[in-house]
């Protein structure tokens, strides 16, 4: 019985995996799309959420049915309901991605970011993207030496955040619209590296016992598209 029960376990952290690999699919998608005025992939990645959404879903139910079922204590306990609160941080990650997609196709078929910006943005997707792998990676081997290491991509994130504002406020040429449409975009980039970072800390916590801080202060914003 108790095989059986670790067994469901072991799937809970492989449904998180393929849970990341979904949501680093979409902000790889959501990214080339923002940078292509690709409108059809946008409607993918807006659609693909779907799924996301319903992998979400399906992992939180299993987890539901091991507590329930199986009664787990102690550090099994912690793993369900760490696991349970890990699908929901990816699940906004890829929330996050579909709101790239969503500008883009609002703005189709004007780009909805300048050309002399579309280096900063493509860093910046590949930064989610390494991030969005790393989380998986760690979710596995609960390596707390690789949970710090997102944490440093994260701040490569801010930085480029930072910069996107300074940008903004000294050389913006573009109007209002296209001002608010990119500070938005940084933004949805930005809180995906936190969402991130929160994976890492519920790993922490899941490893050591030890209650950390793993909610950003900063609320999430909605995509107003």
């Amino acid at each position: 019985m108790r095989t059986a029960f670790h067994d469901e376990l072991s799937q809970v952290t492989d449904d998180l995996v393929e849970l990341s690999e979904l949501v680093r699919s979409a902000i790889r998608s959501s990214t080339t799309a923002l940078l292509d005025a690709d409108v059809r992939l946008a409607e993918q990645v807006i659609e693909s959420d779907r799924e996301i959404d319903a992998r979400r879903n399906e992992l939180d139910a299993r987890s539901v049915d091991l507590l329930a079922l199986q009664a787990p204590v102690a550090s099994d306990l912690r793993r369900v309901l760490t696991s349970m609160r890990m699908s929901g941080d990816l699940e906004r990650m890829g929330d996050l991605a579909r709101h790239v997609a969503k500008v883009t196709r609002l703005r189709y078929p004007e780009p909805a970011v300048p050309p002399e910006l579309h280096d900063t943005f493509r860093r910046m997707g590949e930064a989610a993207e390494r991030i969005v792998a790393r989380a998986a990676g760690v979710i596995v081997s609960q390596d707390l030496s690789e949970a710090r290491d997102i944490e440093t991509i994260d701040d490569e994130l801010d930085e480029l955040h930072r910069s996107m504002f300074t940008h903004l406020a000294d050389t913006w040429q573009h109007g209002t619209t296209s001002a608010v449409d990119v500070a938005l975009l940084s933004r949805y980039y930005e809180r995906f590296g936190d969402h991130a970072v929160t994976v890492a800390r519920r790993v922490r916590f899941l490893v050591t016992g030890a209650m950390d801080s793993v909610e950003h202060d900063a609320v999430d914003v909605d995509d107003g598209v």
